[in-house]
Parts: C-alpha cells; structure tokens; sequence
C-alpha cells in the first residue's frame, strides 16, 4: 500500500471518514477498492454514484501524486489509520481520519495527553490557570494539545513549550500556511518541540467549516479534554461535546457567575458534562495518575484526612467508601436528607478532594 492510493481515498468527494472505512470494511483492503469494479461499489450501501463514478475514473491520482511530492519536498510525515505511528486513541472514534499529515517529532502516543481549549479573548484569570496549570503537569510528561488559535490555544502552546512539554497543534487547514498568520513563529518552535498536524492536504484554507472537524481531533488525541475559560457558546463547548461523545473525561474550571467567559464552564459544571477542577491536583487524581507523580518526586497527592470532616460529611464519606460508587439518590435515601442539603454538602466535600463526582450524578472516592 502506498502513500499515493492512502491519499487518494480521501481526494474523493462525498467519501468521509466513516464512509471510507465502510468501504474498507466491504472491501477487505485500500487496494481492492481501487480493483473494484463499478456493480461491485454500486451494492455497497451509502456510497453515491458521484463517487463511485470518481473511484472507476481514477481522476483524483493526479492530485495524490502532487501531494505525496508535496509532503516529501517538505518533510511531512503521513500518517495512516493502520500505523502504529497513528494516535491510537483517535483511531477508536468511528470519525477518525484515515489520514493525518505531521510535521515534527512529536508522540502522539504519549502515555498522558490532555487537549487544553478555551475562549479566544483569554483574560488574565484564564492566562494563569493554564499556565499553572501546565506547570504543575511538567512532571507527569504530558502532552498538550490545543488548536493554535488567539487565546487559550496558543497560551497553552507556549506554557508547554517553556515547561519543556511536548505540544501538539491541531490545524483547520493544510500545512502550507498556518492561520492565525500571527502564530507562525510560534508554529515553527512548535515542530521543534512538538508537531503540527493536519488531516487537510495542502492547498486547504481555514474554512469555517473545517474549525469543528478540526475540534473532533483535538478531543479525540486526549484522555482529557480541558476547558479554561468559555462563553456559552463557541469552539471549546463543541470540542468538550465531542469528547464527552467519545466518553473521554472533561473538565473544566469554575469561574464568577458574572464573568462572560465563565459561562460555558459553569455551564458544562451544573450539567454534569464536565468534572470541576481547581489545579492540577484535582486532574491528577481524577485520572488517577497519582502513582505515576510519586515514582517521579516521591510526594504522594495529599487527601484531607478523616478527622478534618463534620459529622455530616463523616457520613456521607463512610458510605460512599462502603459503596465504592453512589448516587446522589442513594446518598439522600441513606441519609435521609433532602437533596438539596446533600448537595451543597457533596460539593464542598468535592471542591475539598474528598470525593469525587461522575456523570450521572454519582460519586467515589478518589
């Protein structure tokens, strides 16, 4: 199989990801769907005569042999579902693409990887979190992904490269340009310690489209999915959808109830679509990377102790370690409180990383 059939199948208009891997799976291989023939593709469901017609012409070669000479006169790499070198944590959602173009050393299967998104009006509150936050994730290794876009994107880009972090930027475009045209420089420092990656060939502008494609990858390289700082609506409540699609963990960070760009994090807080963090602490023990930290420094993440609890939260946290999980449900029944003492009690004792929260309104200890 070579680079030139790989990219062709994505030349094809009206032949996406989930459509191409249709036609793998009925086709067996890249190369028998290229050997077959027009009745053979015309029996396979959802794929329209336009692109059948375009898969018996063989039109689109022309175009993969120039991106293939494209991506070889620039030092790109492609990478290709099947490949070991491919995401593997991307390679498990049903819209992946079959193809990403690289450039950089970056590893894209690094043990830890957190997707970092946020407004592109960053304040000052949101510059910190991330940088604190990034700081404090220096000694677990962790890739950071993030879009290359104004605010919280490139923020975290730069802290991960001042924190010596390898960092990875997702682009809604081909690696021939790079939008915003303000972030060239800090894209170049970012192949060096990182990569840029792509599944838009050459030639491709920063449609307004591709900006939600686009944001699907990012969710779906992380274990987590972070958002900082969001308006109710925008880029980063669509990527933190996505990942939560893909049952990946979301978190993100609480702000003032007055703050525009704390809305969406409010928001995706008070809808259990996302887990409240604070600093890096609350991540580390919600990913349960905790064991990793101390045979790196040999400091254990610090829980509040048993005798610093009420006797209010002491009930609540002695049946929730006899259930190991409960809910909310549970808890109110067991204890026999209405539901909204139980809840102030339960978020204080979360906010304190004394339990931890679940979707669906359950609860653990961390």
């Amino acid at each position: 199989m070579n680079a030139i059939e790989k990219i062709a199948l994505t030349k094809i208009k009206g032949i996406g990801p989930k459509t191409s891997r249709l036609l793998l799976a009925y086709c067996g291989s890249l190369q028998e769907i290229f050997k077959s023939s027009k009745k053979e593709l015309s029996q396979i469901p959802g794929i329209h005569k336009n692109s059948i017609d375009q898969l018996i012409s063989k039109s689109y070669l022309r175009e993969a042999e120039s991106e293939v000479q494209y991506i070889e006169d620039n030092q790109i790499d492609i990478l290709w579902y099947e490949d070991s070198s491919y995401p593997s944590r991307l390679k498990h959602c049903e819209d992946a693409p079959l193809v990403l173009y690289k450039k950089g050393n970056c590893n894209l299967n690094n043990q830890k990887t957190v997707s970092i998104v946020g407004t592109r009006n960053a304040t000052s509150y949101g510059r910190r979190l991330t940088e604190e936050l990034i700081q404090q994730l220096k000694e677990l290794n962790v890739l950071v992904v993030s879009g290359l876009a104004y605010g919280i994107d490139i923020i975290a880009h730069k802290a991960a490269l001042n924190n010596q972090l390898e960092t990875a930027a997702v682009l809604a475009h081909g690696l021939d340009r790079i939008y915003p045209f303000n972030h060239h420089e800090i894209a170049n420092e970012i192949t060096n310690q990182g990569c840029l990656l792509t599944e838009y060939p050459s030639g491709t502008n920063p449609d307004k489209t591709n900006f939600p494609m686009r944001n699907r990858i990012v969710a779906g390289l992380a274990d987590a999915t972070i958002v900082v700082e969001a308006a109710k609506k925008g880029g980063a409540l669509i990527t933190a959808e996505i990942a939560n699609s893909y049952n990946r963990d979301v978190c993100a960070f609480p702000g003032s109830t007055d703050l525009y760009y704390s809305a969406g994090c409010n928001e995706l807080i008070r809808t259990n679509k996302a887990h409240l963090i604070r600093h890096a602490k609350d991540l580390i023990m919600l990913m349960q990377w905790e064991d990793d930290l101390t045979k790196k420094n040999q400091n254990h993440v610090q829980l509040p102790l048993i005798f610093d609890l009420n006797s209010d939260e002491q009930k609540v946290f002695d049946y929730i370690k006899e259930s190991k999980e409960a809910s909310i449900d549970d808890i109110s029944a067991y204890c026999d409180w209405p539901q909204s003492k139980l809840a102030i009690i339960l978020l204080e004792m979360e906010m304190n990383g004394i339990i931890q929260s679940l979707p669906g309104k359950m609860y653990k200890q961390p």
